[in-house]
Parts: structure tokens; C-alpha cells; sequence
């Protein structure tokens, strides 16, 4: 068995996703900062007879993330997918001229070297995955990654920062078969809705790892 990882796991969209890779034979390494957080969801999913488990990193340590991900193989199996789809903190989202160079370092660290970490951690073992496996990148971002706002000054900065390295991980990671994508969704999550909704969604990332024939999904521009 291999595993998925998903870093910033909750309730909406990482559960959504842990269950639609859960159907297809995955175990489940939930990653966020909060261990009582990811225990119970951990337990809603066995449930659902997802194998997941929990292991708490915050994403703006790079040596947190590096050494959750290294249990999370340890306890689970090899990671053949990672998902990076942390929920970015509020007080990223400033005025563009609010914004000092100090506002800035949270977003960077963030939505560049929390990915940045991951990544070093989880290629090496992708590499060498028995075969049939597809390794797969996957990143989640919201629509300033592709259209800045002027509200959201720090993570638009981020996020383009992100989306570069996304860009340029799917073209030298690509020559070795390793697929990297990204999923953008404009405006909230929103369960119920056609195109919003977290299972909806979680459907999307399934196909972008399945098909790998596509490096960026947009749903709405909200």
C-alpha cells in the first residue's frame, strides 16, 4: 500500500480527498499543526474504512514538515501522492499599501518554503516506487495564485511565488514521471454546490493525479 499526504487536513476538502483516495486503496497521512484536530478526523475516516493517521507539522517550519512526512512513510508506506493544501491565516490578507516588508514573511514562508520542504522530503522516495505507482505533486490555491487582489496583498504575492515553483516542478519532474499540478479554486468552498463542493472538488484532484495530462484546473474565477 502507499499513501497519500495531505498537509493542512481538515474537515472540508482534506477529508473530502483522504476518502477519494481512500477508495482507491490509499492509506491516509493527515498533516496540520493540531494533533486533537487530526486524531478525530482520523477516526471519522476509519469509519469510512479509510486507513488514516496523523502527524502534526506547521507548514512555516520547514523541519517540522520534513520530519512529519518521514513518519508518516515510517508508519503508513511510501508517499505516491502529496497534497499541499494548507488554509492560509487571515492576517496574510492585507491592503496592498498596509502591507510591510514584516506582513510579507508569514505568506513566503507559507506558500514557498513549507511546499519548498515538502517537496526535498518526498521526491526521493518517489523515485524509487515500485511500478505502476504514478507519484504525484498537488497543490491547492485560491484564486489570487492566478488573479492578485488588491485586498489580499500577502498571499497573492505568495501564491504567485507558488505557482512559479509549481510551474517549474511540472516541467523538470515531468522528465522523471513524477506528475505536478494545481488545482485553483476561486472564491469559498461551499458544500452542496455544483462545482464547490468539497466531494466535487476532491473528484477534480483525483482526475488531475489520474490522467496527469493537465498542470492547472481552474473552478470558477470568484
Amino acid at each position: 500500500m502507499t499513501t497519500l499526504a495531505i498537509i493542512g487536513a481538515g474537515k472540508g476538502l482534506g477529508a473530502a480527498v483522504a476518502r477519494r483516495f481512500g477508495k482507491e486503496g490509499f492509506a491516509v497521512a493527515l498533516i496540520s499543526r493540531h494533533q486533537g484536530r487530526l486524531d478525530a478526523l482520523a477516526a471519522e475516516l476509519e469509519q469510512d474504512g479509510v486507513q488514516a493517521k496523523g502527524f502534526t507539522a506547521d507548514v512555516r517550519d520547514p523541519d517540522s514538515i520534513a520530519a512529519a512526512l518521514e513518519k508518516a512513510t515510517e508508519t503508513l508506506g511510501p508517499i505516491e501522492v502529496l497534497q499541499y493544501s494548507p488554509l492560509p491565516q487571515k492576517d496574510f490578507m492585507r491592503p496592498v499599501l498596509e502591507t510591510t516588508p514584516a506582513d510579507l514573511r508569514g505568506p513566503v514562508e507559507f506558500s514557498i518554503y513549507g511546499p519548498v520542504a515538502a517537496v526535498h522530503q518526498v521526491v526521493p522516495g518517489m523515485r524509487f516506487l515500485p511500478e505502476g505507482a504514478k507519484p504525484s505533486i498537488l497543490f491547492v490555491n485560491g484564486g489570487s495564485a492566478v488573479k492578485p487582489g488588491r485586498n489580499v496583498t500577502g498571499t497573492s504575492i505568495a501564491f504567485a511565488g507558488q505557482k512559479a515553483y509549481v510551474d517549474l516542478l511540472h516541467e523538470v519532474l515531468g522528465e522523471e514521471d513524477i506528475y505536478v499540478g494545481q488545482l485553483i479554486i476561486g472564491g469559498a468552498i461551499v458544500a452542496g454546490d455544483a462545482e464547490k463542493d468539497p466531494d466535487v472538488l476532491a473528484d477534480r484532484i483525483w482526475k488531475l493525479h489520474e490522467e496527469r495530462d493537465t498542470l492547472r484546473d481552474q473552478v470558477s474565477e470568484d
